[in-house]
């Protein structure tokens, strides 16, 4: 009798928490819908530069949360992302390289591209682990901050190049405005529901990779590389082809960072964006879709809050007045998020929630961390 009493209770414990977390993402998707409509557009600015923050912070999350490679080269790959797109689409009337080719083919090439030079490098990331693998990608920044400084008919040099808008399903991505319900939608807008998307379906395909064959192979790579050779995981290969995966989350990133800021420039594109990404997965929660997500939020959108509201903070003063800079602001603190993190919550923030969402006792979730969405 006992036994059944305590499936009934794991059972009822099961419903009522898929049925939460099923009226949770219904309320998250009619308000991330309902947005561009009552936002204006700092915000959805905001928004998206998460939101590709986001895709980037999924696929290093792949890499180094679930696989345990250490990557110092993320930004690198998001450069290739975005001058990539920029040169397939450009049509060289501003006196740079461009091929010309449609808008969504060239999106589309430019992920390839980096996936393309992730496999390039992939002999060496299936090699190496550590501290050797991230200083062989930290050469990588290097080789492409001094290509965008230097290639002047591809990337502009220093002053960078502007971004053509994209084009999709006869819809252009740019400042013209077309009224929906009485509202004016520009490019935010627009780029909003494309950021969206793209996020929700980077995120599902990570959170099946993760939760599937090739997840437990990666996590045993992670823990024990030498066992899983042992058990038969080819260890060299799984490194190679999550490098390269990683690579073209990476690319779409900066694809879709290169519409959101309409101008690519190779500053952006240095060792600390990198670090600003390994930040992002290690306040969030290693091997967690969803912890990827919740700290590419609080590392994008801090230094814009804090620049936005920097006359009503104390200690923050607006850049170029002599005091402490918002950019430099949000560094002391989620340098300091990092530190609290791997002291008083190993997890990241994704520990939180499912802390809130653990069942009572006798019942389960059924979600590995390893799992998380």
């Amino acid at each position: 009798m006992s036994d059944v009493l305590a499936r009934s209770a794991r059972s009822a414990g099961r419903t009522l928490l898929t049925r939460r977390r099923a009226y949770a993402w219904a309320a998250a998707t009619a308000v991330l819908l309902a947005m561009p409509f009552y936002l204006d557009r700092f915000w959805l600015q905001a928004g998206l530069f998460a939101m590709a923050a986001a895709i980037g912070a999924i696929g290093i999350n792949l890499l180094t949360g679930a696989t345990g490679q250490l990557s110092m080269g993320h930004a690198f790959f998001l450069a290739i992302g975005a001058y990539g797109y920029c040169v397939l689409a450009g049509d060289g009337g501003d006196g740079l390289t461009g091929l010309g080719l449609p808008t969504w083919i060239a999106a589309t090439l430019a992920v390839g591209l980096a996936g393309l030079a992730g496999g390039l490098f992939s002999p060496i990331a299936g090699r190496l682990r550590g501290a050797y693998l991230g200083i062989a990608t930290l050469a990588l920044i290097f080789i492409g901050q001094h290509v965008l400084f230097n290639a002047h008919d591809l990337t502009g040099g220093s002053n960078g190049r502007d971004v053509p808008p994209l084009h999709l399903f006869g819809l252009t991505f740019d400042e013209s405005e077309a009224v929906v319900a009485a509202v004016p939608f520009g490019a935010a807008e627009k780029l909003w529901y494309a950021g969206l998307v793209l996020l929700l379906a980077c995120g599902l395909f990570a959170r099946g990779v993760l939760r599937g064959r090739p997840g437990r192979a990666m996590n045993a790579i992670r823990d024990h590389r030498v066992a899983a050779g042992v058990i038969g995981v080819p260890v060299a290969r799984y490194r190679a082809g999550v490098f390269v995966l990683s690579s073209m989350y990476a690319g779409l990133a900066g694809v879709l960072l290169a519409l959101v800021f309409q101008r690519t420039v190779p500053d952006y594109f240095g060792m600390t964006l990198s670090l600003e990404y390994l930040a992002m997965i290690v306040i969030g929660g290693l091997g967690s879709v969803s912890g990827a997500v919740a700290g590419a939020a609080l590392v994008s959108l801090l230094p814009q809050l804090l620049t936005r509201y920097s006359d009503a903070l104390p200690l923050v003063s607006a850049p170029g007045s002599g005091g402490v800079a918002p950019g430099e602001a949000s560094r002391y603190l989620y340098g300091a998020a990092v530190v609290a993190v791997v002291l008083f919550l190993p997890g990241g923030l994704v520990r939180i929630t499912a802390r809130r969402g653990t069942p009572t006792p006798g019942t389960s979730s059924g979600t590995s961390s390893g799992e998380t969405a």
